[in-house]
């Protein structure tokens, strides 16, 4: 069994002594796994960044096998952003939790292609708006979708400033009023209004209403719970408002 494919790093944990078990998202098959041998050694040490675009070659005996992986790399996203650590924070993040809530060897064809615009775009003044976008097409593209467009309780499309966390729809300000308490606020980026680029509080305002969703729908399954690399990313904000 073998493929070829191009594929964004997500992580690379030493095995033994030289190799390491690669994980990648590529756009046909998915979060897949493999060993590189030699993969730990002083060359190798930066191709496997997480975020680093590699073209990859993966060969095992059966299907449901580890295999390995032979890589070239195609481009260092991380290189960009060395000297940033608010992105670097954010580049962690994204993969760290693609990691956590993709199943493996499933593919996202859509997903990846908006992780793929979310790191070619990590220098850019709208980045953070992006994350939280990426974030909210990940629950879609899992079965999680939140409506974002009209009123749950009046179907109208002005003033929508909370999200229900039962139903994960949008709510205006006149009907969220009596409940505001347990409702989540819903930043104006999301709904095309306010700043560009958005303030910091309204950023986070959108990371907790992703990591809501998230918590109770996806990271609830996973062996080790929400990344720590995701509340990172959050204290870093916080630290920088």
């Amino acid at each position: 069994m073998d493929w070829t494919d191009r594929g964004i790093v997500l992580s690379a944990r030493k095995h033994g002594e030289s190799a390491v078990i690669l994980s990648l998202l590529t756009e046909a098959h998915g979060r897949h796994f493999g060993i590189v041998r030699g993969g730990g050694g002083r060359r190798a040490r930066g191709l496997y960044e997480p975020g680093n675009m590699v073209d990859a070659h993966w060969r095992a005996r059966l299907e449901d096998h580890l295999g390995s992986y032979t890589c070239e790399l195609a481009h260092a996203h991380a290189a960009h952003i060395l000297d940033d650590p608010l992105r670097l924070a954010g580049l962690s993040a994204l993969c760290a939790v693609i990691e956590s809530a993709l199943p493996e060897r499933e593919a996202h064809p859509t997903l990846y292609g908006d992780v793929l615009a979310l790191v070619e775009t990590l220098t850019a003044p709208d980045w953070l708006e992006r994350y939280v976008a990426f974030e909210i097409a990940l629950l879609r593209d899992l079965g999680f979708g939140l409506d974002l467009g009209t009123c749950a309780a009046t179907g109208r499309t002005e003033q929508l400033i909370y999200v229900s966390p039962r139903s994960g729809c949008a709510v205006s300000a006149s009907a969220g009023e009596p409940y505001r308490d347990r409702l989540l606020p819903l930043p104006p980026f999301l709904v095309n209004e306010g700043p560009r680029p958005a303030l910091v509080p309204q950023i986070l305002d959108g990371l907790r209403l992703t990591g809501y969703f998230l918590d109770q729908n996806i990271f609830v399954h996973a062996r080790t719970g929400a990344p720590p690399a995701r509340d990172r990313l959050i204290d870093r904000l916080r630290h920088h408002a």
